[in-house]
């Protein structure tokens, strides 16, 4: 597998034209020998930390893969959903594996490869809770993470709302728990392992924001690097890994995903 990957570096490089290789973060990774990849530790199941502090979940598992087929070491750095993309645009990180979804805003800003991932955005409430809709929202106090998708999202669709804007997505779902706020937008999956973590809670769903697979981020105009990336996603497509990750830690099968 390392040499089908060093392959798909060498002829991702080889494509673009010296000037750009120059500047290439492809081939500074390959020649530090180190990858720096963003991960969430605050969105279970795709990243927290277990009884002995490790890091563990789908988007761990994504980087610690991601680094073996690039035949580096991993350096892995803690990212939240509001300093994802600052984290790109400072240098402070080579890749983002952090359940990140595509809008057209953030598409100017950094480059996503391929999906990896397929998820949806809803915001979830007690069983006896009227709320359906965002229009029908009214006074409900709604917990979101600053900079995610879901809480842009709830911001458009419902300027007059009481949202309730947190540091992390850890933090959101606690208001949530502890009953500082109403309801809670998040992802779908992120939704599905709080239900489980915490029986006395109802995460029913209210209603779906929008279907919104999980990317990879990397700086804007590093497109050997996108090569090389959705290389990696298709080759772990076709040879079941992804299905195997959805099915670990998603609970799910791995439907058909959406190409850009």
């Amino acid at each position: 597998m390392r040499s089908f990957f060093t392959g798909l570096a060498a002829l991702a490089i080889a494509v673009v034209g010296s000037a750009e290789a120059r500047a290439d973060k492809l081939q500074d990774i390959l020649s530090k020998g180190v990858v720096r990849i963003g991960v969430p530790l605050d969105a279970p199941p795709f990243g927290s930390q277990d009884a002995n502090r490790k890091a563990v979940g789908f988007d761990i598992e994504m980087a610690e893969m991601v680094a073996k087929g690039l035949g580096v070491k991993l350096e892995m750095q803690q990212i939240t959903g509001a300093n994802r993309i600052p984290f790109l645009l400072t240098d402070k990180v080579d890749i983002v594996i952090s359940v990140m979804g595509l809008t057209p805003e953030r598409a100017k800003q950094i480059q996503f490869t391929a999906p990896y991932a397929n998820t949806f955005l809803a915001v979830y409430g007690a069983k006896s809770s009227t709320v359906s809709s965002p229009e029908t929202i009214g006074s409900a106090r709604i917990a979101a993470a600053k900079g995610t998708t879901q809480e842009l999202a709830i911001s458009a669709a419902a300027p007059k709302a009481s949202l309730m804007r947190t540091e992390d997505d850890a933090t959101a779902a606690a208001a949530y728990i502890t009953g500082q706020a109403d309801l809670l937008a998040t992802n779908s999956i992120v939704a599905q392992a709080l239900a489980k973590q915490n029986p006395g809670k109802e995460f029913e769903r209210k209603f779906t924001i929008r279907r919104s697979p999980a990317h990879m981020g990397v700086q804007m105009d590093q497109h050997n690097l996108v090569r090389w990336l959705d290389g990696f996603i298709f080759f772990n497509t076709m040879n079941g890994e992804l299905e195997r990750l959805h099915r670990t830690y998603l609970d799910i099968p791995m439907d058909p995903l959406p190409t850009l």
